[in-house]
């Protein structure tokens, strides 16, 4: 009897592993169908996921997310932009603070940007959608690289907040393997997130 037991649970752990491993990669063909899709239209604020920078200067990566943010902008597609991003180990800048910097060096009015310095990609959300809602503003266009949009427009509508993707212009090349790579990391981020593990 014990030795049934023992198959039945290792059956069981099989089959759980199995689905873990499918639904994995039903969510990162999700999160690649969905990285190419540009959903630009009005919104309330164009929210800017940070990114890397080096001693108050943005990353090429960063850079580019601010790019796009400000043609948006100058575009008329919302009258705001919030910069996200933390320290990330720097002492005297933050990411959401550099694009800041960044956008204001470009033109953008103070007044029309909104920073919020999450340490996290759910942090940042949170932190975003809290000022958002504080600020009566309904409706967001997330700029962002591709393969991160997916997971960032389900944590902002979990917080009923409209959001629409509007990926940044590729920087450098990629492989197919780093691509995969990137689809299978976003959707492990979003499975965590689904299980109440904030990353």
């Amino acid at each position: 009897m014990k030795r049934i037991a023992v198959r039945l649970f290792a059956v069981l752990c099989s089959l759980l592993i199995v689905l873990f491993i499918g639904y994995l990669f039903y969510v990162a063909s999700e999160i690649e169908q969905e990285s190419n899709a540009d959903e630009t239209q009005p919104a309330d604020v164009i929210m800017v996921l940070g990114a890397a920078e080096y001693r108050g200067k943005p990353s090429p990566v960063l850079q580019a997310r601010l790019n796009h943010a400000l043609l948006l902008y100058l575009q008329h597609d919302a009258p705001y932009i919030l910069t996200t991003g933390g320290a990330g180990g720097d002492p005297d800048f933050t990411e959401a603070e550099v694009g800041r910097n960044y956008l204001v060096e470009r033109g953008v009015p103070s007044e029309a940007i909104i920073t919020e310095a999450g340490s996290t990609t759910a942090q940042s959300v949170d932190a975003a959608a809290e000022t958002m809602h504080r600020m009566n503003l309904h409706s967001c266009l997330v700029v962002s690289d591709g393969y991160h949009i997916y997971r960032v427009k389900r944590l902002m509508q979990a917080k009923q907040i409209k959001v629409y993707g509007s990926p940044r212009p590729q920087v450098g090349v990629m492989t197919k393997n780093e691509k995969r790579w990137l689809y299978l990391r976003q959707a492990a981020g979003f499975i965590l997130w689904q299980v109440g593990i904030n990353i």
